[in-house]
């Protein structure tokens, strides 16, 4: 039994319980209660004692869109000249770095990113794979880094038709059996779902055997709709209809599917979306950094679709995620009031329903039954601090590097900023190796 006490307890909660001189005691990987600190550790006084010092005591942060593969992009120079476009970018960066990945890079990139996410208090991610040379058995890899680290992860290997037939076939059996070995083995630390790059890459026959698998195993799908004008080009072109609408042509969208980025979508397809329950991701970084737009958030939002917070891997800090987010849509709208409302909404209320479908029990939040995915913040307000103005807190003086302990179901994974079990240096040193020789190949 652990309590996280003496901090300002944030809870996240349906009914948005703050306790300033709050504490939350855990039992096994789910929250069993919150109150202040003083009633708590007199009612369990043999639980471990997690000090907050005086700052922030929230749940772990969600993430329902990253690629951990991408960990070995940091610094990399292209060979080519600098992308233009979003195709270019694929073509000349992504495509090239996860066909050099091998299954000892893969783990490495796991590893490094899934550091930075308990370094920065993210406790739960949904993560979308690629490395062609090295399919089968990767989803495996990159758990056994998650499990290492800690955090808490739904899989998938994106299938793609771009590397052959033959490897879209390799992909959709390396779905499958991942799948299949999670529905077994019940672990709330590792789920599953089934893979898709995006429709330009995915033919027809491959989406419809990628169709009867996913539908098969119960579960949705997790790819990019819309990302780029470039999706939505080719959908019409080769197949009259729309990203949204070649997909539920497929009986593919629901409360089990993850659609990332959405950025040039109809109001139609908004409504499609809204009817069938299906997840959305906004990941504000990415979408500024390829140059592709902007999420249209609220008409996403006024048409029902529940629409989560995602980072594309460009961080691990959700915080910062969150401040992109709030400026790139009153830049985006012209409105210096936009997005205030929306994006605390996307990244804590929408991130927990989204996650809670993937998961066996709630996440994001600290209230009784919950996963105990808890985080503490060194952060001494300078100004007024209470239930009515904590997001303004959270978005103008918060960021990951001020996450001091990160617990994910009830066990301690980073305690005074060290991560517990792990050589980071040691690790480090070793994917800077593996890194410097994937360059060589990419």
């Amino acid at each position: 039994m652990i309590l996280v006490g003496n901090g300002v307890l944030i809870a996240l909660d349906a009914v948005g319980t703050f306790i300033p001189d709050g504490a939350v005691v855990c039992e096994g990987d789910v929250v069993l209660e919150v109150g202040s600190t003083s009633v708590l550790r007199g009612k369990y006084p043999g639980a471990q004692f997690v000090d907050a010092r005086g700052g922030l005591i929230m749940p772990g942060m969600t993430n329902v869109h990253t690629h951990c593969y991408s960990t070995f992009a940091r610094g990399m120079a292209l060979k080519d000249a600098s992308p233009k476009n979003f195709t270019q970018i694929l073509e000349r960066l992504w495509w090239r770095l996860d066909q050099a990945l091998d299954l000892e890079g893969v783990y490495y990139s796991a590893l490094i990113h899934f550091m930075d996410c308990i370094k920065n208090g993210t406790t739960s991610v949904l993560d979308h794979h690629a490395s062609p040379s090295a399919i089968t058995g990767s989803l495996r890899t990159i758990r056994r880094a998650a499990e290492e680290v800690g955090v808490r992860t739904n899989l998938c290997y994106e299938v793609s038709d771009r590397d052959g037939l033959a490897k879209a076939e390799e992909g959709i059996a390396e779905n499958e059996s991942y799948i299949r070995e999670c529905q077994a083995a019940l672990n709330p630390m590792c789920t599953a779902t089934f893979g898709l790059h995006a429709s330009f890459t995915v033919g027809e026959e491959t989406l419809k055997k990628s169709a009867l698998v996913s539908q098969s195993l119960g579960v949705g799908v997790h790819l990019h709709v819309a990302e780029d004008l470039a999706d939505v080009v080719h959908c019409v072109d080769n197949y009259r209809m729309s990203v949204v609408e070649r997909l539920q042509s497929h009986a593919l969208l629901g409360p089990q599917t993850m659609a990332a980025h959405c950025v040039h979508i109809s109001a139609e397809e908004r409504q499609l979306l809204a009817a069938t329950g299906t997840n959305a991701a906004h990941n504000p970084e990415s979408n500024m950094g390829n140059a592709v737009g902007a999420l249209p958030l609220d008409a996403m939002l006024a048409a029902g679709v529940l629409v989560g917070m995602g980072t594309d891997a460009y961080t691990a800090d959700m915080f910062e995620g969150i401040k992109v987010a709030n400026l790139l849509h009153k830049f985006h709208r012209r409105n210096p009031g936009a997005a205030w409302g929306e994006v605390p909404q996307l990244a804590f209320t929408n991130n927990q329903k989204i996650m809670s479908r993937y998961f066996a029990r709630q996440v994001g939040a600290l209230t009784p039954g919950a996963f105990a995915d808890i985080i503490t913040i060194d952060y001494a307000p300078p100004t007024p601090l209470h239930a009515g103005n904590y997001y303004g807190h959270l978005l103008f003086g918060v960021s990951g590097g001020l996450v001091s302990t990160t617990i994910v179901g009830g066990k301690i994974r980073m305690q005074q900023r060290v991560l517990i079990g792990l050589d980071e240096k040691a690790l480090a040193a070793e994917a800077r190796r593996l890194a410097a020789t994937l360059w060589d190949r990419f």
